[in-house]
């Protein structure tokens, strides 16, 4: 019964993918009107609104063909960019859409659904009507003819009972045709829908580049910020403290020279402390022992320096280029700090190697397991760092444990 149930709702599912067409067909002469009208200024004001209805309506589509046919269809456009204010900001938006090769495909595709597309979803409806038709032909024909209708059913000439029954029995295959290829007919369409609206190659590339290259400048930016509010709150304010100091002990030096010895050795303390900051500072954006001696001992000076038990194998029988290992550097540090802040382990055990032009880490825990990438910043730091350099974050983290991070970098070693 479920089965039959399935090909009667795939015959009725025609009938709203074809509603669905139409407005595509209309969406695509709005949009269309709108870029010839770009020329004449109007177009500018025009084409974005223009776009995101063929948007919304085509993603409908690619919703349905999911859910009806279990064809997943991304959304393959271009991530919206940073806009000026006032005209220039239209004009930024309408290149956006128009430079988008998804928007031309969208409009292909709203070319051939009204046609191809509807015909794939109709011809079970169709078949089924005409079955039910020739079904009924023994009750109407003798209406037909004395109307003066079509008495034609097929190659039968339906102009009396037995003709009527004949064409009754050309009507339960016809029946049984289009309750037949109807599911055949929705996974067709969402078949060509899949290669019309579907993200091409070069579009999932183009759309990784501008993604990576936000995600880029968005943490240099946050670098920038949390170095300026470390050098702010820290060495700098140290430095004018000092300042302050030798001033005031300038001032005493003649009335009260205990007083500006016991000054000057809180400065020099002062300077001590304002030096390790500057030192932990730098560390942070390039470790000198990474610079001085490559990436497997930063990693080793890493595990001795964390809380927990990590252990370190290295087999790099050369070095990546320097962003690239600073790259991995950083992520290897974030996963090691997840470990001791989220992970309840005791014990680590790193993994670095070269393979296949790949620079693969894996950084594996004995903790309680659960990590996800979508619940946490953490996981999402480290793809983002990675994915500037095509790199690419696996996680394998059963409830219970244990956790095993994977990540690789596409680099060639010196």
């Amino acid at each position: 019964m479920s089965t039959i149930g399935y090909h009667v709702r795939s015959v009725g599912r025609g009938i709203p993918l074809t509603g669905l067409a139409l407005a595509e067909a209309f969406f695509f002469c709005l949009l269309t009107t709108a870029i010839t009208l770009v020329g004449a200024g109007i177009g500018v004001y025009l084409v974005v609104a223009a776009a995101v209805a063929l948007r919304g309506t085509i993603g409908v589509t690619r919703r349905l063909a999911g859910k009806w046919s279990k064809v997943r269809i991304e959304d393959p456009y271009l991530p919206r960019p940073e806009e000026a204010p006032g005209i220039k900001g239209w004009w930024q938006r309408t290149q956006w859409v128009i430079t988008d090769p998804a928007t031309w495909r969208d409009l292909a595709w709203s070319l051939v659904n009204p046609t191809v597309g509807a015909f794939l979803t109709l011809l079970p409806l169709a078949l089924v009507a005409s079955g039910v038709f020739g079904l009924l032909q023994p009750q109407l024909y003798d209406d037909i003819v004395s109307a003066g209708g079509n008495t034609w059913y097929y190659w039968v000439h339906v102009d009396d009972s037995s003709s009527a029954w004949i064409a009754a029995a050309l009507g339960v295959p016809t029946l049984i045709a289009g309750f037949g290829i109807a599911p055949w007919a929705l996974r067709t369409h969402a078949a060509l829908a899949q290669a019309l609206l579907g993200p091409t190659d070069t579009s999932r590339r183009m759309k990784h580049l501008a993604e990576t290259r936000s995600d880029a400048v968005n943490t240099s930016a946050a670098e920038l910020r949390r170095i300026e509010r470390d050098l702010h709150d820290g060495a700098q304010a140290r430095l004018v403290a000092l300042g302050m100091n030798l001033g005031v002990a300038e001032q005493l030096l003649k009335k009260d020279p205990e007083a500006v010895a016991a000054i000057l050795a809180d400065t020099r303390k002062a300077s001590a402390t304002a030096l390790n900051e500057l030192r932990d500072l730098i560390r942070g954006i390039h470790p000198p022992v990474l610079a001085d001696r490559g990436l497997a001992d930063a990693v080793r000076a890493l595990a001795m320096d964390s809380p927990l038990d990590v252990t370190v194998k290295a087999d790099l029988p050369g070095r990546p280029d320097a962003p690239v290992e600073s790259a991995m550097y950083f992520a290897i540090s974030e996963a090691l700090t997840n470990c001791a802040k989220h992970a309840n382990a005791q014990q680590v055990a790193v993994d670095l190697w070269h393979e296949d032009g790949r620079l693969r880490a894996q950084v594996s825990d004995n903790g309680q397991g659960g990590a996800d990438a979508s619940r946490g910043t953490g996981l999402r730091g480290i793809e983002r760092r990675l994915a500037t350099f095509d790199g690419l974050l696996a996680v394998t983290s059963p409830v219970g444990g244990p956790t095993t991070l994977t990540m690789e970098l596409p680099c060639a070693l010196s």
